[in-house]
């Protein structure tokens, strides 16, 4: 039921960065402004990364809240926990929760995240398969991989290979099933992407590039093997890390427009104006670019939130932040700044160690791309360059100082 003594207010519906981000702007730009967060999962928000690295690997890891209850509370948020949305009525401009209250709204912000993608004709809720994306999901995976001996992830995205090297350095024995002919096929380069595969092949992970799996046997709630190749490989755990999908059903079934996520403008509002969809649920225009792209990453989760501050309070501040990400996988740690077009011109620059190395991409004469191994500061160096709009040429970066030189 709606009290009818609430006042209008923002609903944040999610429990990820994005969420959390713009919690802490609000709180921050309009102290006392009536917000809702709306949380599916029964725990604040949390940092998620370290769930496929850090947690994984030590037991005794526990989840790194974003924020406490105790700085929520100060900051005027109420926090619904467990109670996720489940209808948006945007004639009676009513947020509805599972427990079946309803919250008015002056403006609402979707920032449901992603869900894992799953097999088709495979069972959800098999013993020994495993999907992350959350908490409850990284705490199952750490059990069953304190257990099993031999971890096959199907899916060679970066998920995927955070888990593999993870379990390699508990001294699993890991396959990892690949459909495309290379790995990370749309987000890293192809010199980039053989070096990854080198690197997980030393370590000795079965790598297999190129592969079909098609067909499984179970033995009542366990996988007991797949095809593959139309060759029998035993399973005794399997992780699926085939990628997300948006989580846009609350916004279909209010009518949203959707297109692999909830399209947004340049202020990240929807095709209803009084509803925001920020994080790894929107669908934007990315202005250096001009594509629609939906972004899976801390970065563009806390960079969304602020444009949507920017949005909720009256400002026409259109999101252009860099993209860029990076992961851990064993002793390799990926860093991209920039989105890699087509036909770009790689120039390499060699690292202070062996394993050290950054890719600089050029479009012309235009840098429009670093890929960094290893190479923090190349990283921290490009992004500067890159947000600056500055392209230096190949021979200037290949001394990181001369190339910073550039921006004074």
């Amino acid at each position: 039921m709606i009290d009818p003594l609430e006042p209008a207010s923002i609903v944040i519906v999610g429990g990820g960065h994005a969420a959390a981000a713009l919690c802490s702007a609000l709180a921050a730009a309009t102290p006392g402004l009536p917000v809702h967060l709306v949380c599916d999962e029964p725990v604040l928000p949390y940092q998620r990364p370290p769930l496929s690295k850090a947690f994984l690997k030590n037991p005794l890891e526990t989840l790194q809240p974003l924020r406490s209850a105790a700085a929520y509370a100060e900051a005027g948020v109420t926090v619904h926990l467990a109670d996720g949305a489940v209808a948006l009525d945007r004639n009676r401009q009513t947020v509805e929760l599972r427990s079946g209250r309803a919250l008015h709204y002056r403006h609402v912000v979707l920032a449901t995240g992603a869900r894992a993608r799953t097999l088709p004709g495979l069972p959800a809720t098999l013993d020994n398969v495993v999907s992350l994306r959350s908490a409850a999901d990284a705490e199952r995976l750490r059990r069953e991989l304190d257990t099993a001996s031999k971890v096959t992830v199907l899916g060679g995205g970066f998920i995927g290979l955070e888990i593999a090297a993870a379990a390699r350095q508990f001294g699993k024995a890991v396959t990892v099933l690949e459909s495309a002919p290379r790995l990370l096929a749309r987000s890293v380069s192809a010199e980039l992407s053989e070096h990854v595969v080198q690197t997980h092949r030393a370590n000795g992970v079965d790598l297999r590039l190129g592969v079909r799996v098609d067909g499984f046997e179970l033995d009542g709630q366990r996988l007991v093997a797949a095809h593959v190749d139309g060759l029998r490989e035993g399973i005794e755990l399997l992780v699926v890390g085939i990628g997300a999908a948006p989580e846009q059903s609350l916004a279909m079934a209010a009518g949203l427009a959707c297109d692999n996520g909830i399209v947004v403008d340049s202020g990240l509002r929807t095709s209803d104006p009084a509803i925001l969809a920020i994080g790894d649920c929107a669908s934007f225009v990315d202005a250096a670019s001009g594509l629609r792209l939906r972004l899976e990453s801390v970065p563009n989760a806390t960079d969304q939130a602020r444009t949507a501050l920017a949005t909720l309070a009256g400002r026409d501040e259109p999101y252009r932040a860099l993209p860029w990400f990076w992961s851990e996988q064993g002793a390799l740690r990926l860093q991209m700044a920039g989105l890699l077009p087509q036909g770009t011109t790689p120039f390499r620059r060699a690292g202070n160690a062996a394993a050290s190395f950054s890719l600089w991409h050029y479009l012309g004469d235009r840098l429009v791309c670093v890929e960094s191994v290893n190479a923090p500061m190349d990283h921290m160096t490009a992004r500067k360059l890159l947000e600056a709009g500055r392209h230096p040429s190949p021979a200037s970066v290949s001394d990181v100082g001369v190339a910073l030189k550039s921006l004074a």
